[in-house]
């Protein structure tokens, strides 16, 4: 069993990322809010620009020796055994046409695997802080997956259901399955999960920064997370399930 993360190490991620995540409000639905075109199509903002700065900075003078991944600027790779990822806003779509449902993400590993998961939906209010072995919280109580037994009983989202981002057959099997379909995309999605509204979210690719977060918080939660394939080691542009635990495997199957 690893053991738990270290308490002071929670409280600076937890107060850091929360600075971030109101950073962001400074632009959020401003009418002359620019938007640039990253070379692979996405859209990038001065907020998140701003809140990565920040994080990074915050990360940098605090624990200089860190790595830090992050997705928009160049990675720091560092000499410890600790990593910081950061997603300063994860839904710019959503962001810069002033919808209150992206957030901001931060993850920190270690040498024992996921130990830090954070998100925030600053427009919202809301967030969703998980450490490893001491617990999750949103709005300063326990957060805990829902109880739900079967697929057809469940609520199920993802960013998008659009082809041929999801593999036609998965599609499919997910959309006949019973249950309520929605998008409720990006890391709104994994904090309904994490908070019990729904029971999973399933996204065909994403980058590590888009999920790092919740190898953390999904399983302090109570809920289960794994790659398609049932693998949770972090890797980029894979695809990643996200359930309430007691639907996981079934869920799997009908993506295999």
């Amino acid at each position: 069993m690893a053991p738990p993360v270290d308490k002071e190490l929670f409280s600076f991620a937890c107060r850091i990322a929360e600075q971030a995540a109101q950073l962001t409000l400074q632009w959020f639905q401003r009418t002359d809010l620019r938007t640039d075109i990253k070379s692979d199509g996405t859209e990038v903002t001065d907020a998140d620009r701003a809140a990565e700065d920040f994080l990074r900075s915050e990360i940098a003078d605090a624990f200089p020796n860190d790595t830090v991944i992050g997705e928009e600027a160049e990675n720091y790779v560092g000499n410890t055994k600790r990593r910081w990822i950061i997603d300063p806003i994860d839904g710019t779509a959503s962001f810069v046409r002033g919808v209150p449902l992206y957030s901001s993400l931060l993850a920190m590993f270690d040498e024992h695997g996921p130990a830090i998961g954070i998100i925030h939906l600053p427009a919202l209010g809301e967030s969703l802080v998980a450490g490893r072995g001491v617990g999750a919280y949103s709005g300063g109580e326990k957060a805990a997956v829902s109880s739900v037994k079967s697929i057809s009983e469940s609520c199920i989202s993802s960013s998008s259901f659009e082809q041929p981002w999801w593999p036609k057959e998965a599609l499919l099997n997910i959309t006949s399955s019973g249950a309520k379909i929605r998008t409720w995309g990006d890391g709104y999605g994994y904090f309904l999960v994490g908070t019990g509204r729904i029971e999973a979210m399933i996204d065909p690719s994403l980058h590590i920064y888009d999920v790092a977060a919740m190898l953390t918080i999904i399983p302090e939660c109570g809920g289960s997370i794994s790659t398609w394939s049932g693998e949770t080691e972090l890797e980029d542009k894979k695809g990643w399930v996200a359930t309430n635990g007691l639907i996981h495997q079934e869920v799997l199957s009908k993506l295999g």
